[in-house]
């Protein structure tokens, strides 16, 4: 097996743990949406979430003020819709506008939903005592939603510039967890 060295600012692109989602957040009356892949659970019941979002986005500031926030979780359908709200800022447009997303009410938070997503999570802010150094915010899941119609999601992962894989076949192997 022959292995070459990698860059240590490509190893990101190995690790990606999850899909890629679309954050939203509200002030003001406002509404924001923000692609982001950098998250992982960190804990099962209550459900809890570690995400970066970087202190140069828009939503960082949203989030930190107002505690709050919902994780949408994305369709391949959604796929370019995704990738233009990652490379368009919400100080200057409305991407629920530009982009043709569905604000929907949440339950327990401000911020709204996006109707396209198969899956919702509202979210409140537990920790943000990393954010400053890190951009690490802890979320609480607080209500979740999803579209069951959709058996076999087809969710969308960042590999680094501009690829992405898309989740595809489903395997079934022996496991103690529930």
């Amino acid at each position: 097996m022959k292995k070459t060295s990698l860059p240590l600012s490509q190893v990101y692109r190995l690790l990606e743990p999850g899909p890629v989602v679309l954050v939203t957040s509200a002030r003001g009356g406002r509404a924001n949406v923000m692609t982001m892949s950098w998250h992982m659970m960190v804990d099962f019941e209550p459900p809890i979430v570690a995400c970066v979002i970087s202190n140069r986005d828009y939503t960082f500031g949203i989030v930190r003020e107002t505690k709050e926030c919902a994780i949408n979780i994305p369709t391949v359908e959604l796929a370019k819709k995704v990738v233009g709200c990652g490379n368009t800022s919400g100080r200057e447009v409305d991407k629920f506008k530009k982009f043709r997303l569905t604000p929907a009410p949440a339950a327990r938070i401000g911020a709204p939903l996006i109707s396209e997503c198969y899956a919702n999570l509202e979210c409140k802010v537990m920790d943000a005592s990393m954010a400053g150094k890190y951009n690490l915010f802890i979320l609480e899941v607080v209500k979740a939603w999803i579209d069951r119609s959709k058996k076999h999601p087809r969710t969308i992962h960042h590999c680094g510039q501009g690829v992405f894989m898309v989740a595809g076949r489903i395997i079934k192997l022996p496991s103690r967890m529930k």
